[in-house]
């Protein structure tokens, strides 16, 4: 049987680290076209805190309003624990991960156990652990999104024009910056996917990793703008 609380990493105003809270909490209920997930691993992504101090970088008429006390986080892998009634698509003990609700408010991942929408979740592979199950799903569509499939029309309020990926083939050089980041490592992989001739942009202690993932160059960020000669 379900516990009525659990323990879940909370604000209750905006700014600095020094405002999560661990607290306890109600378990939440799934709604129709959701499930109740177990949480094992969540990810921490830019927009989490980027949400607790309050999207300052954001117009004043654009930052959001938030329902205090607020369960921060998006990025989840855990396990089906309940389904509404009428899910179908999951069962109790499947393995799950996935993005939830981003954009908009109300994930609440950092906690013990969380509700997600049917659609917003995918079975995690059994090769793959929860904990880097959970780190992959935004920096992963952000790669996706940004190098093969937009996948949406949604406007970004930062940016002027709306981005479009352009075709990788074989043919393509593609230069990825910050390659040993969260989103930067996942792009390699997939530009080498589509077999595009790929140089690596990032600190020298990374270059054997990013090789291994399949960098054809490397450019040590490090290194003196006349380094890069050699590449051409």
């Amino acid at each position: 049987m379900l516990t009525k609380t659990m323990k879940a990493v909370q604000i209750h105003e905006f700014g600095g680290p020094e405002v999560l809270r661990y607290e306890e909490v109600p378990v939440p209920r799934p709604r129709s076209g959701e499930v109740l997930v177990r949480v094992h691993a969540v990810g921490l992504n830019p927009p989490d805190w980027y949400l607790r101090e309050g999207m300052t970088a954001l117009p004043p008429e654009m930052r959001p309003q938030l329902p205090f006390p607020y369960v921060l986080g998006t990025d989840v892998s855990g396990v089906v624990v309940a389904v509404a009634e009428g899910v179908t698509r999951f069962a109790v003990g499947d393995e799950v991960f996935g993005m939830l609700r981003f954009p908009q408010p109300g994930s609440a991942a950092y906690a013990q156990y969380v509700t997600a929408p049917v659609d917003e979740l995918s079975l995690k592979p059994a090769a793959v652990s929860h904990q880097r199950a959970a780190a992959v799903a935004m920096s992963g569509l952000t790669a996706w999104q940004y190098l093969l499939e937009q996948g949406h029309d949604h406007p970004n309020p930062l940016q002027a024009h709306q981005h479009t990926p352009v075709p990788i083939t074989p043919e393509t050089t593609v230069l990825v910056n910050g390659a040993a980041g969260g989103v930067g490592h996942l792009a390699l992989q997939l530009a080498k996917w589509r077999g595009a001739r790929v140089i690596a942009v990032a600190s020298g202690r990374h270059e054997d990793l990013l090789r291994e993932l399949g960098a054809d160059e490397f450019i040590d960020y490090c290194l003196a703008p006349g380094s890069v000669e050699a590449l051409k």
